[in-house]
């Protein structure tokens, strides 16, 4: 039986995807986040998988909003940021950034991402070239500050943009051509960018999701990934938010 990972991604709420990871050896399933019981629930059935685990990345509803239901639906696990107490629905493996555990016989590490929120956690599988970034850093964007600060996403983003420049990000959001219009106006000259950006508005126009990104595509076209500094960042950022 292969021992490769499947990863399913499929739209949810009005701008989120649901992303489902299948371990054919194991038999373990993992939705990354809860954002819509009903289309996670019909994503599994359709492929006769058994929803096993859930990782979420951090605290906001349209992420934790469907953990308990599917927990009572399946029994699963549920992986979190436990920096704050209650704050993960039906939590029962708390994570705190650093730690590393198995899907089937493939690595997961566990990395502290915090800018968007405080608790916001990344979960990066290398021999799966794939890390499942949620609402740290969208394609051609990154989250906004609610809670952490910009030295926080700053740092954040140098973590994922360590990893090998074909890894996989796979982000909770649809955001690629608002983002894109704004990131023109940080560096209209980017001639990766404007490529970037037609090959975005192609997969849009025929209907298919500009996720997952990869580490070589951001630290090339994203504006926030490009930012020299962590003032800097905090300088787009704040543009951004009233773009």
């Amino acid at each position: 039986m292969s021992n490769e990972l499947e990863v399913v991604l499929f739209p949810c709420l009005s701008d989120n995807y649901g992303i489902l990871i299948h371990d054919n050896a194991s038999g373990e399933t993992v939705s990354i986040d809860t954002p819509e019981v009903d289309k996670i629930e019909a994503a599994c059935s359709e492929r006769k998988w058994n929803l096993t685990q859930i990782w979420n990345t951090h605290h906001h509803a349209d992420h934790t909003g469907g953990n308990l239901d599917l927990k009572k639906k399946f029994g699963t696990k549920i992986y979190g940021p436990g920096i704050v107490k209650g704050r993960i629905p039906g939590l029962s493996n708390p994570l705190f950034g650093e730690e590393t555990f198995k899907l089937g016989t493939h690595d997961v590490h566990v990395l502290s991402t915090p800018g968007h929120t405080l608790d916001h956690i990344i979960y990066y599988v290398p021999d799966a070239m794939s890390a499942f970034v949620g609402d740290t850093l969208f394609a051609l964007g990154c989250g906004r500050l609610f809670e952490g600060s910009k030295e926080d996403m700053y740092n954040s983003l140098k973590k994922i943009s360590s990893f090998p420049d074909e890894t996989k990000l796979y982000c909770a959001h649809e955001y690629t051509l608002s983002n894109a219009e704004f990131a023109l106006t940080v560096e209209p000259s980017n001639n990766d960018l404007k490529k970037y950006i037609i090959k975005a508005k192609k997969l849009r126009a025929d209907g298919l999701p500009t996720v997952p990104t990869t580490v070589d595509s951001e630290k090339k076209c994203n504006p926030f990934v490009r930012a020299v500094s962590a003032t800097r960042l905090g300088e787009i950022r704040a543009a951004k938010d009233i773009f």
